[in-house]
């Protein structure tokens, strides 16, 4: 739902009556991952997709059926061969939809518009039932699944948990109760130390993956927006001192990338005696393995232990063979790609079972 927010936002401020499916789980191969929506209203208007095309007609009879019956459900659709003209995925998986309607009057309607007008929050849905609870990122969630008062609070609870780590995915909150959890989050941001030529190569990359990118780097000389047209922002501070404020003010969370460019001790320990204590998502080094190797040693003397070691991701990036500041910028947003999704990195090809996009994890 909360992917077509804004277009959500206008029907519920006209007053309409509609009815939303989003995808709830993607089982293997899918073209779009859970959190992907469509929305039907009255006058048979659609917006979003759920499918990018593969079942699109049949969601759009059932959120119609949804709205002329007011039942909440939750539909499958995959493939075999013997539904090989059914409304299927052609891709060979298989996704849940979880269709709710929205009346013109409903208890609903409060939860959702707060949903689609704030930019921070998680909006919970059970799967049966037509209950809605919205989660903020900061202050009391709103609405109710319709299970009681200590449902909802543990609903918020673990809801608020996926939301800190941007989550999408379902909520098992007991053996009679299950919900979907769509987070909206702000984009995930990508600290890039060092005002260096790869700086400039994986800023952009990291703007094109949707990460907010500063670039920060203690020489003024150097560290200029002009230098680093692909960065929202760059800082001219020593590396340690601006990301400890940052941790400060509460403006890193669990879907943080650091990826320390130096390779000059004088900024990188002080730098990763801070990042490797922080519960960011990933941190990287860039450097010979001489050059970490020797770090390894200067951040043992100060102090770190060796689980907080092993968060190091040195010499940074996924071997790709990797030449220019282009290739390795390639090579670093894929490992930060594969370490969010806990994916090998391995090629698909032979025993790697090919996928496009793999079960959201739901803490």
């Amino acid at each position: 739902m909360l992917e077509i927010a804004p277009e959500l936002g206008e029907w519920l401020a006209d007053g309409r009556a509609f009815a939303v499916a989003t995808v709830s789980a993607v089982h293997g191969s899918a073209p779009r991952p859970p959190g992907a929506a469509l929305a039907v209203d009255g006058a048979g208007t659609v917006i979003g997709s759920v499918s990018g095309g593969c079942v699109e007609g049949a969601v759009y009879e059932l959120c119609r059926a949804a709205l002329a019956d007011g039942s909440v459900r939750v539909e499958r659709f995959g493939y075999s061969d013997a539904e090989g003209f059914a409304a299927g995925l052609t891709c060979g998986g298989s996704i849940e939809v979880l269709i709710t309607p929205v009346p013109e009057r409903s208890a609903l309607r409060t939860p959702l518009t707060r949903a689609v007008t704030t930019e921070h929050g998680a909006l919970v849905r059970p799967l049966t039932g037509s209950g809605a609870l919205y989660v903020p990122a900061r202050g009391e969630a709103c609405g109710s699944l319709g299970h009681g008062a200590e449902a909802d609070r543990t609903a918020a609870a673990r809801a608020g948990a996926m939301l800190r780590a941007g989550r999408t995915g379902v909520l098992r909150l007991g053996a009679e109760l299950a919900a979907l959890v769509e987070s909206r989050v702000p984009p995930p941001r990508l600290l890039v130390f060092g005002a260096v030529d790869f700086a400039a190569a994986l800023a952009t990359a990291g703007s094109f993956l949707g990460h907010r990118v500063t670039v920060c780097d203690a020489r003024p000389v150097f560290a200029t927006a002009a230098r680093f047209p692909g960065a929202d922002e760059v800082v001219v501070r020593w590396p340690h001192i601006y990301l400890a404020g940052e941790a400060d003010a509460g403006r890193l969370d669990e879907r943080t990338a650091v990826c320390v460019l130096t390779h000059d001790a004088k900024f990188d320990v002080p730098l990763l005696e801070i990042a490797l204590r922080l519960p960011v998502a990933y941190i990287g080094a860039m450097g010979s393995r001489r050059t970490h190797a020797d770090r390894m040693n200067r951040l043992r003397e100060a102090g770190l232990t060796e689980r907080e070691l092993d968060r190091l991701r040195s010499p940074i990036g996924l071997d790709i063979g990797a030449r220019t500041p282009q290739e390795t910028a390639l090579s670093i947003t894929a490992e930060i790609v594969a370490t969010r999704e806990r994916a090998s990195g391995h090629p698909l090809t032979g025993g790697h079972a090919p996928r496009i996009h793999r079960p959201l994890r739901t803490g």
